[in-house]
């Protein structure tokens, strides 16, 4: 025990001797625990000027951080934001106006003479597009015998109305949204059964065939009568712009392209003098 105590009371001396005299300049006497606690203070200014350091200056950066990995993962989201936006914001402006001169007849050259479906308003048909029917015949029959006399009709000249016209379904399906101009629904929604070919309602030009962000691939035809039929969010566009097609011919494949659509279906528009109507008005889905 005696010794214990003698090791504690045990003093250091620290002491400086000149290189070349090796005379003693300065001692210094201090006890172990004195040394530790010096070593210890040592260890926590050391601590606390490194921690000041990172905490306040620009050495900071050095340090990976979750917070500086979440600011440039948000910096990189809104640059792909914007771009997105840009870009939407550039197929909008390319649909607008593209609809524009649609309807205001302001249609390129290259793509079909316009005034030749202005002028062709009143026509005389010489021959039917369609095979006769079971009803035609019985009606001719019951014509005959009434003594009313056989009516020529492939020589009779009739003028075009909408009321005469025969529009063709485009897409055989049921019926999923109805027009509604009140809220800016200016077509009709069809869901498709069996068949997915879009067909035209009627014969015309191919004033329209491109795609957007929010109704993707679409397709725009122009009609006598200044009717203008579109076919929205198909997934295939079979025909461009200049091409004449048929009554009935097959122009794109139904499909859900596009923001605005939550589901495979045919919107389908009908424009008449630069007013969107009913297509329920003329066809019988």
């Amino acid at each position: 025990m005696e010794e214990l105590k003698k090791k504690k009371k045990r003093k250091l001396r620290l002491s400086i001797f000149d290189d070349h005299t090796f005379e003693e300049v300065k001692s210094l006497k201090f006890s172990k625990p004195v040394m530790f606690s010096l070593f210890g203070l040592s260890i926590f200014i050391v601590f606390v000027i490194v921690f000041l350091l990172l905490a306040y200056t620009p050495l900071n950066s050095l340090i990976p951080s979750k917070v500086n990995l979440d600011a440039k993962n948000s910096v990189i989201e809104s640059s792909l934001k914007i771009d997105s936006l840009e870009s939407r914001i550039m197929s909008e402006a390319i649909y607008l106006y593209q609809i524009k001169n649609i309807i205001q007849g302001k249609v390129s050259i290259d793509s079909f003479n316009v005034n030749n479906l202005y002028n062709d308003t009143n026509v005389i048909i010489n021959q039917s597009e369609f095979s006769a029917s079971n009803l035609d015949s019985i009606i001719r029959a019951e014509l005959e015998e009434n003594q009313t006399g056989v009516i020529d009709i492939q020589n009779k000249e009739i003028k075009e109305t909408l009321k005469n016209l025969h529009f063709i379904v485009p897409l055989k399906g049921i019926i999923t949204n109805e027009f509604n101009d009140s809220k800016s629904h200016f077509g009709i929604d069809i869901a498709p059964g069996k068949d997915e070919t879009v067909l035209a309602t009627l014969s015309g030009t191919v004033i329209l065939s491109t795609w957007s962000i929010e109704t993707g691939y679409v397709l725009g035809i122009q009609h006598n009568l200044n009717l203008i039929s579109f076919y929205k969010h198909n997934s295939v566009l079979l025909k461009k712009v200049g091409d004449r097609v048929k009554s009935g011919e097959s122009i794109a494949i139904v499909g859900n392209s596009g923001e605005q659509t939550s589901g495979t279906h045919l919107h389908f528009e009908l424009w008449h003098n630069g007013r969107a109507t009913n297509p329920r008005d003329y066809i019988t889905f």
